[in-house]
């Protein structure tokens, strides 16, 4: 008998249809010589310190690192049935081969060789190893598994990263919650991708916005424009200068671009679109394209590719056709030769629709279901059109010898852009046609007022996209492979165990950090929350899965890193974290001294009181030190003057009460 598993049940039982393994049994399915059962996700993990040594039960520095000298694991009791059921398959006499069905990739194969591990089993093994759900598929899988000694080097990063995980979180976390007398959740990932929210925040907060200038000509079919102007005096006497005046083209630059197709998706690149378009989080997302896949409606969605290779050409156009079909858009001149590349496919090739969706109602489908499926479909019409192309236009524009710019575009085909107007609105600048030394009589001008903007804050799409370049801009060379923070099947997971920690919180489609997330960050010193050194790791991770990195130096190198931090940050004093901390005065709110540390001013009592800000604006040294004086400051913003006052006010915002300096505008 040739014992399958699978990574769920409903994987398992659509794999025994095929195979014809019909008769149920508890925790199984058998027939047709095989028998198939199936994990559930998880059924093994990592043990515990607790479970190496008792002594790893009270947080302490003593007990810091806590490195094990071997590797246990822990079964999880929620589904310990379940794991007996497959001990008991797995060392049966009448089973004398075993064929691992877990998803095809990192985690699926750790799912499957811990089970492996665990049961003590040493039978052979072989993989299947598919990327679509479809009958046929899985018949060719099974016609073509694949020796299990091809994926150690897979499952070996896939261990390799728990262990990291495990190293880092375990230790980081005692480390420092032991160290400021509070719990706190550091993660290899997650930490960095919290740090970037709180950066992000902070520069938000403390934006001070700057009022600029320009000057716009109306020529009458067509206005341009002038460069910034900080001097509100200089912009209005440009003004002055060209209204009523005559105006000429100085100059006109034309230049014609193509604008390749975009690329299918992958699942990073899914994720952001329909947070961008229907506010899901990455979560919800890949789940309801996990579902699509089961259901045998689209191919593997895990992957980090947005190609195709050459032998899928037939596959491709198949999958162009069906979309096109259930979007009801005519196809015509379709190049599907961009998007294949056989250098940009590892595992998976991009998500794409498989022939199954011809019989299938996409209407019966649920509304996030549905929505993803459409997204897949329209990405791949899109991806199979011409490039859009169209002429660049800038033309500069002379009056009373001061320069103004207009641009637009002049479209020779529209190529995959007549597509895109079919599923989202179009918005292309056009110009008149307009010629050198033009002119342009009796314009009008004014002069125009602009405010410069605060950086957005992240929603998924851009957190999205940032933990995926995180690091990058470090590398000098562009030919490196880059990984940035989590791979593309974990990042919904980090986002979500964010949340879930109470160290981020949504808001709408943003993403805010929480104060127990800010207070995280400012206790973590850089070693923890770098995205390039956690980018570095993924990096390594990767080499290991080409095998092209050992894993051991891997975590030898985890291990010292660990090592190190807990002997610099378990012996320091309070001035690691305080730079040269100095009392400076007393809080106006609760008489406690006030210190300057390495986050700024504060209060020593933590009465709430901000010291250091009014209004998310920086203070100065000096100014706080006149405030704790008792003396008023002044500054100006927005053309305003404000004074702040030595004493202070509650403020009340979202829920929360603030303590500030109490200001009066001048």
């Amino acid at each position: 008998m040739k014992l399958v598993i699978a990574e769920k049940p409903s994987v398992a039982q659509t794999i025994a249809k095929v195979i014809g393994a019909s008769k149920r049994a508890d925790g199984y399915l058998e027939g047709s010589g095989y028998i198939v059962s199936w994990c559930i996700g998880h059924l093994i993990s990592l043990a515990n310190p607790e479970m190496y040594d008792e002594k790893y039960k009270v947080w302490s520095f003593d007990n810091l690192p806590v490195i094990p000298d071997s590797w246990k694991f822990r079964i999880l009791s929620s589904t310990e049935k379940q794991f007996l059921i497959l001990k008991k398959l797995m060392l049966s006499d009448d089973v004398d081969e075993i064929i691992c069905a877990t998803d095809a990739g990192r985690e699926g194969e750790c799912i499957f060789r811990y089970v492996y591990s665990c049961t003590g089993c040493r039978k052979p093994f072989r993989r299947l190893w598919i990327s679509s759900m479809e009958d046929k598929i899985i018949r060719e899988g099974f016609d073509n598994l694949r020796n299990s000694n091809d994926y150690d080097n897979l499952y070996s990063a896939g261990f390799a990263r728990a262990k990291a995980d495990w190293l880092v979180g375990m230790n980081a976390s005692r480390l420092f919650s032991v160290r400021y007398g509070s719990p706190l959740h550091i993660g290899r990932v997650s930490t960095p991708t919290l740090a970037m929210i709180v950066k992000r925040d902070d520069d938000i907060q403390n934006f001070v916005s700057r009022k600029y200038f320009t000057v716009i000509i109306d020529c009458r079919t067509f206005k341009a424009e002038s460069e910034r102007i900080d001097d509100e005096i200089k912009a209005k006497s440009i003004a002055d200068m060209c209204n009523g005046k005559n105006a000429v083209a100085a100059g006109i630059k034309k230049e014609i671009k193509t604008v390749r197709p975009p690329e299918l998706f992958d699942i990073t690149s899914l994720q952001r679109e329909a947070n961008r378009l229907y506010g899901y989080t990455a979560k919800q997302t890949l789940d309801y394209t996990q579902s699509l896949y089961e259901s045998k409606l689209v191919t593997y969605p895990r992957t980090d590719s947005r190609y195709v290779t050459d032998g899928m050409k037939d596959t491709l156009e198949e999958a162009v056709r069906l979309a096109a079909g259930i979007l009801d858009f005519e196809t015509e001149n379709i190049d599907i030769q961009h998007c294949i590349n056989n250098k940009k496919v590892s595992d998976h090739h991009a998500i794409i629709v498989t022939p199954d969706i011809k019989n299938k109602d996409t209407a019966e489908l649920p509304e996030g279901e549905k929505n993803i499926l459409m997204l897949i479909a329209s990405k791949i019409v899109l991806a199979a059109l011409e490039p859009y192309k169209y002429e660049n236009i800038k033309v500069t524009i002379e009056c009373e010898n001061n320069l103004f710019y207009a641009s637009g575009k002049s479209v020779l085909n529209y190529g995959w852009k007549s597509a895109e107007t079919k599923f989202q609105e179009n918005s292309e600048k056009t110009l008149p046609e307009i010629s050198e030394n033009q002119v342009f009589e009796m314009i009008s001008s004014e002069k125009a007022e602009h405010w410069t903007a605060p950086p957005k804050r992240y929603t998924e799409d851009t957190l999205l996209s940032a933990m995926e370049t995180a690091g990058n801009s470090d590398y000098d060379n562009p030919e490196t492979e880059k990984k940035g923070l989590g791979t593309p099947a974990t990042r919904a997971a980090t986002i979500e165990g964010l949340v879930a920690h109470g160290l981020a919180q949504r808001k709408g489609k943003q993403i805010f950090a929480t104060e127990k997330g800010i207070n995280l960050i400012n206790c973590c010193p850089e070693e923890v929350k770098s995205p390039k050194l956690t980018s570095d790791w993924e990096m390594q991770l990767q080499q290991i899965e080409h095998g092209e990195y050992s894993a051991e130096i891997f975590i030898n190198e985890i291990i010292s890193f660990i090592e190190e931090l807990c002997k610099k940050y378990k012996t320091v004093d309070d001035n690691t974290f305080k730079s040269e901390s100095k009392e400076t005065g007393s809080c106006p709110n609760c008489g406690k001294p006030v210190e300057n540390g390495k986050f700024g001013y504060y209060c020593t009592g933590k009465c709430g009181m901000n010291i250091a800000k009014v209004y998310g604006r920086e203070l100065t040294e000096t100014q706080i030190k006149k405030l704790l004086d008792g003396k008023e400051i002044s500054y100006t913003s927005n053309g305003r003057k404000t004074v702040v006052l030595p004493k202070t006010m509650r403020n009340e915002y979202n829920g929360k009460t603030y303590i500030q300096w109490q200001t009066k505008k001048d």
